[in-house]
């Protein structure tokens, strides 16, 4: 299986590189006198192409990991912490490149395939299958976009070669949703176990199968249901439902998890936030001391499993010390500037007066590297530990009866907790195991007095390295609670708050300026990092 992931990877970044080139905007998406025909394309490949780029890395160098994952999301949510001036998520300061970089690069490579796959299959008898997992694949794919940005091109997004849409308009985020919901209900009931599976191998997370993927439509229905918790309760409580008698993952057997290669820099089949981590940014983030405070408190069992650290950060081979005695987190919203917030002046620094503040920041924890912090690490897209954390909110709100929150919220941990076997090198082997997981709850009861800070708490924890995810969830639930950095930060562009999205490419305002000026006009205080999304209300 694993050659197979990786003959198909790298067909893929082949498949990608020809079929987007130096697509900068929308236009020139959508006006490609090169294309492809119908007759002549691998649509097989193109829905590897969507899979495998939607995971970060779509040109073999991390990009959108890089800058939308570690830099802004990573730091925001306080997994992460920098004292590097580019980490800008760290102290809220503005990079229109980097807050971008998710948007620039999904629209042209992933949005596009998964777009010519849905269209092509809906024609083609025999296909029904193919044709309902592309569109259970791209309400994620959408769903992850609109998260991050509110307002975008959805109805007529991809559809310039062939629906000569060159300048598509933003839908509203309310109306994605609402037809994203829709559409998992739709195709996941058309799913047919019986049917041939002609999608096999090109499916990197399932290999085609139906009963999984239908498991997965319904877990994603339970994400996109609660995000409306704030803005529209009733509809939430609804699609709950839809989705709990749909049937939602059993297991972290169900995890959608991308397996990744070990690759280069002219490759795509690299996770791509493991090679910035273990590779091109390797002494750049530490785990954030908010992060770590929660993990030792409580005496997570996971914290071997996600810090170390290393003497040398940037000698790869160095997998530095795992204990959970030495892990040390570092304070967001300093740097190394020998000034006011010079690291060296943070209350928890670990050296003295006149040592190398360089050399004494290594005793903060890294990315563990049998983990997360390596090239060939998988990518978790949705599992069922989040699935489950949400369903113990969604019975805490009363919304679902079937089983109590206390059981869900238990399943969940559970699940957490024993996932990182998943995450593990193959040549590093023993996570948490199951008898952790259960004394770990044993010392930390649900209480539904502090229900839903406890239960997305453990989610921030679950969702550890999906900093998209994390900035989603945490932005409409507000739980854990942060402490923002210091407002008075150089270059702090929000006042001091917790950014709530990542802002538009500044080349739609020129490319696509009546439809980017619509969607702008929708954002209260325009397109800033501050703006809220429709779901995000106050």
């Amino acid at each position: 299986m694993k050659k197979l992931i990786f003959i198909t990877g790298i067909i893929a970044a082949l498949v990608l590189m020809l079929s987007t080139g130096c697509d900068k905007n929308f236009v020139a998406i959508n006006t490609d006198p090169e294309h492809l025909t119908a007759a002549n394309m691998s649509y097989p490949t193109l829905f590897t192409s969507a899979e495998l780029i939607t995971s970060g890395n779509s040109d073999g160098n991390g990009y959108e990991d890089w800058r939308g994952n570690l830099i802004y999301c990573s730091t925001m949510i306080q997994h992460l912490s920098s004292t590097y001036g580019y980490w800008c998520g760290d102290k809220y300061s503005y990079n229109s490149g980097y807050a971008s970089a998710y948007w620039d690069q999904n629209y042209p490579g992933p949005v596009k395939n998964i777009t010519e796959v849905i269209s092509h299959m809906a024609k083609v008898p025999g296909q029904s299958n193919f044709y309902n997992i592309a569109r259970i694949f791209s309400v994620f794919m959408f769903q992850r976009i609109t998260d991050l940005y509110g307002d975008c091109p959805y109805s007529q997004a991809g559809l310039g070669y062939i629906g000569g849409i060159t300048y598509p308009k933003y839908d509203k985020q309310d109306s994605i949703y609402f037809d994203m919901l829709n559409t998992l209900q739709d195709a996941a009931s058309k799913l047919d176990p019986n049917a041939p599976n002609t999608v096999g191998s090109a499916d990197l997370i399932y290999q085609g199968n139906v009963a999984q993927w239908k498991k997965f439509a319904y877990s994603e229905m339970v994400r996109l249901a609660m995000r409306l918790t704030k803005v529209d309760p009733a509809d939430a409580q609804k699609w709950v439902n839809v989705a709990v008698q749909g049937g939602v993952m059993q297991s972290n057997a169900d995890n959608a998890i991308v397996q990744h290669q070990i690759g280069n820099a002219s490759n795509t089949i690299s996770n791509g936030t493991g090679w910035i981590l273990d590779g091109q940014d390797p002494d750049a983030a530490h785990i954030s001391l908010a992060f770590m405070d929660t993990l030792q408190f409580n005496n997570d069992p996971r914290l071997p499993w996600l810090a170390t650290v290393c003497a040398d950060p940037t000698v790869l081979n160095d997998f530095g010390d795992t204990a959970a005695a030495v892990q040390l987190g570092q304070p967001n919203g300093y740097d190394n500037g020998g000034a006011q917030f010079d690291i060296s002046l943070a209350p928890n620094w670990p050296g003295t007066k006149g040592q190398d503040v360089l050399t004494v920041q290594n005793k903060y924890s890294v990315v563990n590297r049998y983990t997360f912090s390596r090239i060939d690490a998988p990518t978790f897209f949705l599992t069922y530990s989040e699935t489950e954390l949400l369903l113990a909110e969604a019975a805490q709100r009363g919304w679902v009866t079937n089983q109590s929150a206390t059981q869900y919220y238990n399943d969940g941990v559970i699940a957490a907790i024993t996932q990182i076997d998943q995450a593990l090198s193959p040549d590093y082997s023993g996570g948490p195991t199951a008898a952790q997981a259960t004394a770990y709850l044993a010392a930390h009861p649900y209480n539904a007095v502090n229900g839903y800070n406890m239960i997305n708490t453990q989610y921030w924890i679950a969702a550890f390295m999906d900093e998209y995810e994390s900035f989603a969830n945490w932005r409409r639930s507000g739980y854990p609670v942060l402490n923002p950095v210091n407002e008075d930060y150089p270059g702090n562009v929000t006042n001091g708050a917790i950014p709530r999205r990542l802002t538009y490419p500044v080349t739609e305002a020129a490319t696509n300026a009546a439809n980017y000026n619509a969607a702008v006009a929708d954002l209260s205080g325009g397109d800033k990092l501050t703006s809220r999304v429709w779901w995000d209300t106050k």
